[in-house]
């Protein structure tokens, strides 16, 4: 059996650790976290914590035909072969040539709750440093090159009934459904990106998809602007999310 490619496309501040800890607990699936950022990070300038600890770490991650022939040649002994990623990290002018053969999903939040935390972490973020542009413009390609139309999922829906959400998801990526995903044990992995311990203090606590924890910080007034263009690329892609 050839392995199964899948990519799934989140933004920042969402269940998106949560999610690849799910899959990962499954004995029949590898993982790769976030191959793409340590190159955003780099040709950004981004200022996000922990940034040069990242750059010192990754620094082979940071020569862009290197990474682009992992990423097309990525595969694993294992049947499925699972790559979290964030939307905003597909530079433009990066080759995409790589998206083939690899089945899509794609992971949204509200942006009420993601600004709310993004902009503890990064409080200049704007538009472009939650996905949704770049979630929106990546559906329209995929579409537009005759992809299959991708899953998506919802965090709260994911989060209010995770092994429904979890079954309609496998069985879009034609894949089966293993209940390891629905829990995991605590604590870091050898698969956590090098900026683990800047992001991931919330999710080395958990042990599965727990209730949605509601985030009611007033927004900076930076983000406060944006919210209304984030809500309607959020709302174009809550359109076609799995349903409960």
């Amino acid at each position: 059996m050839s392995c199964v490619r899948i990519a799934m496309w989140s933004g920042p501040r969402n269940i998106s650790t949560a999610m690849m800890r799910a899959w990962e607990n499954r004995a029949d699936v590898r993982v790769w976290d976030e191959p793409l950022y340590p190159l955003w990070l780099h040709r950004t300038g981004a200022d996000h914590p922990g940034r040069e600890h990242v750059l010192h770490e990754q620094a082979g991650d940071l020569e862009e035909p290197f990474l682009l022939q992992q990423l097309a040649e990525a595969s694993s002994d294992a049947d499925i072969f699972y790559m979290k990623h964030m939307a905003h990290h597909l530079l433009p002018g990066l080759s995409d040539d790589w998206l083939r053969d690899t089945r899509h999903a794609f992971l949204i939040r509200d942006p009420q709750r993601v600004l709310a935390s993004l902009a503890q972490k990064v409080p200049a973020a704007g538009i472009e440093d939650t996905g949704l542009p770049q979630q929106v413009a990546l559906l329209r390609t995929l579409g537009e090159r005759g992809y299959p139309s991708p899953p998506v999922i919802d965090s709260d829906d994911v989060l209010a009934a995770p092994d429904v959400v979890l079954k309609s998801l496998c069985t879009q990526l034609a894949v089966p459904f293993d209940p390891a995903m629905l829990s995991w044990p605590a604590g870091s992995r050898p698969s956590d990106g090098s900026w683990g311990d800047w992001w991931y203090e919330q999710v080395r606590k958990s042990t599965g998809f727990g209730p949605s924890r509601e985030n009611d910080s007033a927004l900076p007034s930076q983000q406060r602007a944006i919210l209304p263009a984030c809500m309607e690329l959020y709302e174009e892609l809550a359109a076609l999310r799995i349903s409960l």
